[in-house]
């Protein structure tokens, strides 16, 4: 006869966890439940079923703007209602439209929360589907059936009732989207709660709650208070992970243990190697598809200004040597991609006999170093164009941290002296501009403070880059051009 292997679990002490369980309900010591607390986990449960019902809104809204839209169009340019044309762009159009929608999650709460990444994503998916559309009618050589009139005016009017239909749906239900998304049942186990504790916060002790396998009553409590939640967060004592760890892989949601000793490591995921548990502390450089993205887009622009740059850098060439004796550009060593250097090119704006290539004293105003045509070159920033060139040699992209020389200090302190993770910031490549440059964190850092603020700005960037978010600073690079900084 086969016999079946049992794995034994060590039942936790109540001294691991500093609580007793007895078999009364939610409660321990003859003391009763916290109702306000069960109040408080009745009403997140909720948003599960909140959610669901917000995206088949989303998806119904849209859907009825899209019908709404070729049956207007039909009636305003052929004056009948849902004609044949109409119809059977509405019969394509709206299949292809959810296979978009849903594959950029368009109806997804988060996207009618976040109202413009929504509209977005819905117009998107409209477009392409639309576009799929016309593709189609190309190759099946469709003519009578298909009014480009009405594929056009239907096309546009239901864009604008998808986003017309988003506005009033982030208003109507924009306050209870402001209280959180998400059900997270946070336990706090023999540890005192933060300041300010979630919705979802329960002390241990007060449910009746401890993490042992070999009680029916405990796991049965932990799991209807874990019913309907999106996640279940625990803050214990270190000497109690192991019962909870074991306690919470028996929850049909998604489950976490709180270990703050790691704060220090800023991990940014967990992970199993050869059987060992290891924390991510570095996701590296962007994804192939985002590297391959983001130089197209620096090849693209640079090539295609480098025709009005060429005779623009001759005029300036021939300003800097009437204006002052030496080369017309200056090259200096920067800390790059990776922590390697590159060498830099920028116009050069100081005398050549007092020109610092380690940057090891800060530009300050009316610096007698600079020359008068390097004075206005610099409050422009047309000295840094000559970067175009490091672009294109793949040493720097359009948008990115600025790069910095070795020496390059903040008051007193080099950069790296000053906060640690400024080295974090070359995970990228440096940028003509970057965030921190259009927030206007620019110019000398004479003061420590002047490094935290564009630091965190560039570290800002390195976690949430995207195409659209460089196109947005080069954009408002624009208007930071001239700035009271810029010296």
């Amino acid at each position: 006869m086969m016999q079946t292997s049992r794995t034994s679990v060590k039942p936790a002490p109540a001294l691991e966890t500093g609580q007793d369980l007895d078999a009364a309900p939610i409660q321990t010591g003859g003391q009763q439940p916290d109702l306000e607390a069960l109040d408080r986990l009745a009403a997140l449960k909720g948003l599960k079923r909140f959610r669901s019902i917000l995206s088949f809104w989303s998806i119904f809204a849209d859907t009825v703007a899209i019908v709404l839209g070729f049956y207007v169009a039909s009636l305003v340019y052929l004056g009948t209602g849902m004609g044949n044309h109409a119809w059977n762009m509405v019969v394509v159009c709206v299949p292809l439209f959810m296979m978009f929608s849903l594959n950029n999650n368009a109806h997804n709460t988060r996207k009618v929360y976040n109202l413009w990444s929504g509209i977005s994503a819905a117009t998107g998916a409209l477009v392409m589907a639309a576009s799929s559309l016309l593709l189609i009618a190309f190759f099946l050589k469709v003519g009578a059936e298909f009014s480009r009139g009405v594929f056009i005016l239907g096309v546009v009017i239901s864009l604008i009732g998808i986003i017309l239909a988003r506005v009033a749906t982030r208003m109507m239900v924009g306050r209870r989207l402001d209280r959180g998304l998400y059900a997270i049942l946070c336990i706090y186990d023999g540890v005192p709660m933060g300041p300010r504790p979630g919705p979802g916060a329960i002390e241990a002790r007060s449910m009746g709650l401890h993490p042992d396998l070999s009680s029916a009553v405990a796991i049965n409590r932990l799991g209807m208070l874990a019913k309907g939640m999106d996640r279940v967060v625990v803050h214990c004592a270190p000497q109690a992970r192991d019962a909870w760890a074991l306690a919470l892989k028996t929850l049909d949601a998604r489950c976490e243990i709180v270990v703050p000793e790691l704060d220090h490591l800023a991990a940014l995921g967990i992970s199993n190697r050869s059987g060992h548990t290891s924390l991510l502390l570095n996701s590296g450089r962007l994804a192939w598809n985002h590297q391959l993205m983001k130089r197209a887009f620096d090849l693209m622009l640079s090539l295609a200004a480098m025709p009005f740059l060429l005779p623009f850098f001759a005029i300036i060439g021939v300003l800097i040597k009437l204006d002052s004796k030496g080369p017309v550009f200056f090259k200096q060593e920067r800390i790059g991609l990776g922590n390697r250097p590159f060498t830099i090119w920028k116009f050069r704006t100081m005398r050549t006999e007092m020109c610092d290539a380690n940057a090891s004293r800060l530009t300050s105003r009316d610096d007698d170093r600079v020359t008068k045509l390097g004075n206005i070159l610099r409050k422009t920033s047309i000295d840094e164009l000559p970067q175009i060139i490091n672009v294109l040699l793949g040493d720097m992209s359009l948008v990115g941290p600025r790069p910095h020389a070795l020496g390059a200090k903040a008051g007193s302190l080099l950069y790296w002296d000053v906060d640690q993770r400024y080295w974090e910031r070359h995970v990228v490549k440096p940028g003509l501009t970057g965030l921190a440059q259009v927030r206007g964190f620019r110019g000398a850092t004479e003061v420590e403070n002047d490094l935290s603020m564009r630091l965190q700005s560039d570290l800002e960037y390195v976690t949430t880059w995207s195409l659209r978010s460089d196109i947005r600073i080069l954009l408002g690079t624009v208007t930071v051009l001239f700035h009271k900084n810029a010296f």
